[in-house]
């Protein structure tokens, strides 16, 4: 590198080397820090991935709105879920009263809480059969375990969820 200092009578150029020296033992050490790092990460993920689902795991298919404005039940085609292939669902909904609700607006949501991914697919509701019944297309659950679906619901007894848990 070439540095020009200037002095009041004349500009002198000065050279200067790097002083910077190469260790390969620093080197070595940072690189098993970060794999050291690494695998730490990788284990506790992996632990996840082997833990059980919660205790007293609530998997019925009629549940309440957490708020209390709604009650719903799924019922998958055929009454089983299918694993790795899409499906449908119908989505019955009714007011906590027990009135049908045949005029909403549902988004599907989801995933593997242990896993830390969604659904591989985004169901959406297809259309209303009426008296409270709704067809959801797009159902894909593509590994066995615990799966949670949630329907956030929006009509005009007002804006709720439902969560369902799922153990494939």
């Amino acid at each position: 590198m070439t540095w020009l200092f200037s002095h009041p009578a004349n500009h002198t150029e000065v050279t200067m080397r790097s002083t910077r020296i190469y260790h390969p033992t620093r080197r070595r050490r940072a690189v098993a820090r970060i794999l050291a790092a690494a695998a730490i990460l990788a284990s506790l993920t992996g632990c996840m991935l082997f833990a059980r689902p919660p205790k007293g795991l609530d998997l019925s298919r009629t549940r309440a709105s957490e708020g209390g404005l709604y009650r719903a039940t799924i019922r998958p085609q055929g009454d089983s879920i299918p694993q790795g292939r899409l499906h449908s669902w119908t989505l019955h909904l009714e007011t906590a009263a027990g009135a049908p609700v045949d005029s909403a607006a549902v988004a599907v949501d989801g995933g593997m809480p242990q896993h830390g991914h969604g659904l591989p697919t985004k169901p959406q509701l297809a259309r209303s059969f009426g008296n409270g019944d709704h067809l959801v297309e797009g159902m894909k659950f593509n590994m066995g375990g615990w799966w949670v679906v949630k329907f956030r619901v929006s009509s005009a007894a007002g804006n709720d969820s439902l969560t369902f848990n799922l153990q494939l």
